[in-house]
């Protein structure tokens, strides 16, 4: 690096001494654009805060005039398709904000966090949307340089691996070192503006210009999209005026019930903590709902928590028990939601996959939700001076989509600022208005889709506890007779007598259909106990029996059905499985050759053999 600013230096005369540095710093959020831009123009212009727009800052530098433009930054490891519309466009115009283009691009990155693959991916996809030549203007920017101590920064390039070494390369083997901390060493500037001449010289005088063309279509778009949200937020307005005038005081509801929905990570526990006032929800993910009340703007508030799903995951590959707790959510807070809030961060991307995810979560809860449901933005702080309609129009046809299937009901939170009382009043104004919208009825979920929920988490408990108690047989077991049966009113076997197989599971079953598991008889049997079971048996016989009838076995009792239960992830395609007594469990075991033996039966060797069947059993299912 020394070898080659010394050439570059050699080769530069007087005059091609700068005398205007037009500077853009890029990179991901929390990398240090904010602080560097301060650094380098030696006061506080930045906000620390993060922006989704670009922002522009002068000042006189080592007698030069120079112009920082800080574009937004990125997740670190989100991908350029994971990012929202808005923020590819802010990068793009950030050249375009220092005519005719910057000298350099400063690519931000913190040299006491990792570099890896996802991190270069996500850098490579977002300055790519520049064109292939901007990485002739780049030059690697290292903060936090302060962490290194000792260290050298060639050492910890080196340290890092492939991946650090590939963006070097790319930047033509241009980095520099920053500590922010230190702003009254001006060396480390004054060096960092001599590097950027060096880049310039490298480019034959040339700063970075963008494709004129790319620059007029971003330009026209964005000129679109402004036009279009002004729309929408006109009839946004006109919509809650007609609502507000067919409201009287008497409509003012002094209790109300809110439901928050959404993906992980979206912001619920946040939102909710909002709504109240207070830390009531855990940020930690739960797999259960979370129910919490108090008082705010004179009304008594109910707030529960769902658990969220993956954001791009389909419902399909959902759990049982997540389906079954967003179900059940809406009957946490009796009669019903007033409201169900489907929360949604607004800094990052909603793409198909996202949409059809949501959509097939909600969709459980019946097609009448989505009357009663109403779209809440959070991270609203990441705005700025960008108005949510804007940002809806530039994510295009699968946010627009949904928010024309929740009527146009959308509302923006800042939970970074739980001061704003205003924000909170205003979305209980949206959730009363709501409510007149749908005749002054909460909504209450269909009867029989909570009843064959409560049916399948029942029936879940139930194959839970059979499972236990079956391993803490195994680990009590002690040594015998190493060959056994069951009683037939016992635990039982599971035999299809299609030649279709039962596969027994611990946690969470999938059902691929929603009547299943309350047809026939498990609805009479969804309530029996499940009680720990008793050993019986004879020191001079090599037989035993397990229990009593308390539990029962499954018969698949037509030829093209069977009952499925997997340790993860089961599913029940049969309309007509029930519950039956089957004489014993797999007949390789039953049929094995029995010898006497005096003491108890070896039950440490008997059931992990039923249990290694079922789990074989179960992997041959999930092939398929």
């Amino acid at each position: 690096m020394k070898k080659q600013s010394e050439n570059i230096r050699s080769q530069m005369s007087d005059t091609q001494h700068l005398s205007e540095l037009r500077i853009v710093l890029m990179g991901y959020k929390e990398a240090g654009k904010s602080s560097s831009g301060n650094s380098i123009l030696g006061r506080e212009e930045f906000d620390l805060k993060t922006s989704a727009q670009c922002l522009r800052r002068h000042g006189e530098v080592a007698d030069r005039h120079v112009t920082v433009i800080e574009a937004p930054g990125w997740w670190s490891d989100f991908t350029v398709e994971e990012s929202p519309e808005l923020l590819k466009e802010e990068i793009l115009l950030s050249v375009s904000l220092c005519p005719p283009g910057p000298h350099a691009v400063l690519l931000i990155i913190r040299v006491d966090i990792g570099f890896k693959e996802n991190e270069r991916k996500a850098l490579q996809g977002h300055l790519d949307l520049l064109s292939e030549r901007v990485w002739n203007h780049t030059i690697v920017l290292f903060t936090c340089g302060d962490s290194l101590l000792d260290t050298s920064i060639e050492q910890h390039i080196e340290s890092e691996g492939e991946d650090l070494q590939w963006l070097l390369d790319k930047c033509g083997n241009r980095y520099h070192v920053l500590n922010n901390q230190n702003r009254s060493d001006d060396t480390q500037i004054k060096e960092l503006l001599e590097k950027i001449d060096e880049t310039v010289a490298q480019n034959n005088g040339f700063h970075f210009q963008i494709d004129r063309k790319i620059l007029q279509e971003i330009k026209e778009r964005k000129r679109a999209e402004e036009q279009r949200a002004e729309e929408r937020m006109k009839r946004m307005k006109k919509q809650r005026e007609n609502i507000r005038s067919q409201m009287s005081d008497a409509q003012r509801l002094s209790e109300l019930r809110i439901v928050l929905m959404g993906y992980r990570t979206a912001g619920k526990s946040s939102t909710g903590n909002s709504i109240l006032g207070r830390e009531e929800f855990d940020l930690k993910a739960s797999a259960q709902c979370v129910r919490r009340h108090g008082e705010v703007a004179d009304r008594h508030i109910t707030v529960i928590e769902a658990p969220g799903w993956w954001m791009n995951e389909p419902v399909e590959e959902s759990p049982e028990l997540l389906k079954q707790e967003i179900v059940l959510s809406v009957s946490l807070c009796p009669p019903g939601a007033h409201a169900v809030l489907l929360i949604i961060r607004v800094d990052t991307r909603f793409k198909e996959t996202e949409r059809k995810a949501l959509q097939g979560h909600l969709d459980l809860l019946g097609e009448r939700v989505w009357s009663h449901t109403i779209v809440l933005f959070t991270c609203g702080d990441s705005l700025l001076d960008t108005s949510i309609e804007q940002h809806i129009e530039s994510e295009g046809e699968d946010l627009q989509w949904l928010l024309d299937k929740c009527g146009n009901r959308y509302h923006v939170l800042n939970n970074q600022n739980r001061s704003d009382d205003t924000q909170i009043k205003e979305l209980l104004e949206k959730i009363e208005e709501t409510v007149t919208q749908n005749n002054g009825c909460h909504f209450e979920i269909d009867r029989k889709i909570l009843q064959e929920t409560d049916g399948k988490k029942k029936m879940i408990e139930q194959i839970d506890k059979w499972r236990e108690d079956i391993r803490s047989l195994t680990m009590s077991g002690d040594d015998g007779s190493d060959s056994c049966s069951l009683g037939s009113s016992a635990y039982g076997s599971f035999r299809s007598r299609s030649g279709a197989d039962s596969i027994l599971g611990s946690s969470r079953s999938r059902d691929s259909s929603h009547t299943s598991y309350v047809s026939g008889a498990i609805k009479r049997h969804n309530s029996m106990d499940l009680i720990p079971p008793t050993l019986s048996g004879d020191e001079q016989s090599d037989t035993w029996s397990v229990g009593s009838s308390a539990y029962s076995s499954f018969r698949s009792r037509s030829a093209d059905s069977s009952s499925v239960f997997s340790s993860s992830h089961s599913k029940v395609s049969s309309h007509s499985s029930g519950f039956g007594s089957l004489r014993s469990i797999p007949e390789s075991v039953e049929h094995s050759e029995t010898r006497r033996a005096h003491g108890k039966p070896n039950i440490s060797k008997l059931f992990p053999r039923i249990l290694k069947k079922y789990d074989k059993q179960e992997e041959d299912f999930k092939k398929t």
